[in-house]
């Protein structure tokens, strides 16, 4: 039996611990610095997830085996390098890429390097910086619109910019270089806009081996139809209907096989999740981003469909003996349904008190912003809670989590009543 720390404080986590805390293999669960949620399955410990020093004396205070790390960011600063580095760390099991593997949602530039030196399907890019803003400017005269712009590194999933207009584009491209996303657009990526229906596609890896989880679409938008401004994603339904086995071959052998021997071939040992976020164009997948760990709110679906033990999964993937493992998944569609702050993704206030949380009976419940305040459990960000539930098909587990959203109230809790409408 091991100890696990879990790295990370949101929905993503919550539901990793969730599923850990049913193994068999478990013997204490902690998670840094966690929410209230996590709380009621192990013991939080105030580190934050860019705190090494904090992290190492979490690791070696508690006696942790294994650490699974949930954010990106902590990846993309070299948290499993500083473990490798450490000689009382270097033993310890960590599943999470090394920083130069992180690289892949790090830089949008070194990920699109990456699939085209590999011959993984993507839109055609040029990277910008002040340097070549001419040669940038030239290539968006090539395209038609909508014209994309992506920030080159970390910007909290908020450095995408989708526009019509090309004079536009090029004053947004102006103003990206110029620091609107802070570091993240000292370099820019223009993309060719892709029209279809996406999809996210989670793999668990030890550097050679890989398992494939279920798959899930999230949604992003922040109004029902898919309109309004992008958020961290406002709900997610596994399985995907489209995702069959047809495109599934397409992706494993398209997508999936060539970037884990991609790594090899580049000397990038990595081990982990690979999180891919796919696009069907007219049944042809192509990647739109590598991130390197799992999606949320899609982790708050996904992990009720994995039926094998999690902890046995996360083992293989730290020890690169992934190949030994059996991935078993429930048939069943699990969903997950956002409830977010007012105001959100703009502005919005912290510290509304939440109620009926004791009244949700056949769904679950993972906190994503919360702090107790005294007896009460309050809102502490902008998406505050996930309800998943299970169901036979996609609308039965929908209504179940909208039936258990009306139990729960806080002043402005607003969510999404439309998930699935596209499918």
């Amino acid at each position: 039996m091991i100890n696990i720390l879990i790295v990370g404080s949101g929905g993503r986590e919550h539901a990793m611990a969730w599923k850990i805390k049913q193994s068999p293999k478990l013997k204490q669960l902690f998670i840094a610095p966690g929410n209230v949620g996590t709380a009621l399955l192990g013991t939080n410990i105030p580190v934050g997830v860019s705190d090494f020093d904090g992290i190492k004396k979490a690791v070696t205070d508690n006696q942790i085996d294994l650490v699974l790390v949930g954010p990106e960011v902590p990846l993309c600063e070299g948290l499993h390098d500083y473990f490798k580095a450490d000689p009382i760390l270097k033993h310890i099991l960590f599943v999470g890429p090394y920083k130069l593997g992180a690289q892949l949602e790090g830089s949008k530039d070194f990920a699109k390097k990456f699939m085209m030196r590999h011959q993984i399907p993507t839109a055609k890019y040029l990277a910008v910086t002040s340097e070549n803003l001419s040669e940038g400017v030239e290539f968006l005269k090539t395209m038609t619109a909508p014209y994309v712009l992506k920030a080159d590194g970390l910007a909290a999933g908020k450095g995408v910019l989708i526009l019509n207009d090309l004079q536009e584009t090029e004053s947004s491209l102006k103003e990206m270089l110029g620091g609107q996303f802070g570091a993240a657009s000292r370099k820019v990526v223009i993309e060719e806009f892709l029209s279809g229906i996406e999809c996210s596609v989670f793999v668990l890896t030890d550097g050679s081996d890989y398992r494939i989880l279920p798959v899930a679409k999230d949604y992003k938008r922040i109004g029902e139809g898919d309109t309004g401004l992008n958020t961290g994603g406002m709900g997610a339904v596994s399985p995907v209907p489209f995702a069959d086995e047809v495109f599934m071959k397409k992706v494993e052998d398209r997508i999936i096989r060539p970037t884990v021997q991609g790594l090899i071939n580049d000397l990038i040992p990595y081990n982990g999740f690979i999180f891919l976020g796919l696009i069907s164009c007219k049944g042809e997948p192509m990647v739109i981003e590598y991130n390197v760990r799992m999606g949320d709110p899609e982790t708050e679906a996904v992990m009720l469909r994995i039926q094998s033990d999690f902890v046995d999964l996360l083992i293989g993937a730290a020890e690169g003996t992934l190949a030994d493992k059996t991935l078993e998944i429930d048939p069943r569609t699990a969903v997950a349904v956002m409830l977010v702050s007012g105001g959100y993704p703009g502005s919005y206030e912290k510290g509304k008190v939440i109620s009926g949380l004791e009244n949700v009976e056949t769904s679950l419940v993972f906190h994503a912003g919360t702090i107790q305040c005294g007896e009460d459990v309050c809102t502490d960000g902008g998406r505050v809670l996930t309800i998943s539930s299970y169901g036979n098909n996609m609308s039965e587990a929908l209504s179940c989590s909208y039936k258990n959203a009306q139990f729960i109230n806080f002043n402005g809790l607003y969510y999404r009543k439309d998930l699935g409408f596209d499918l």
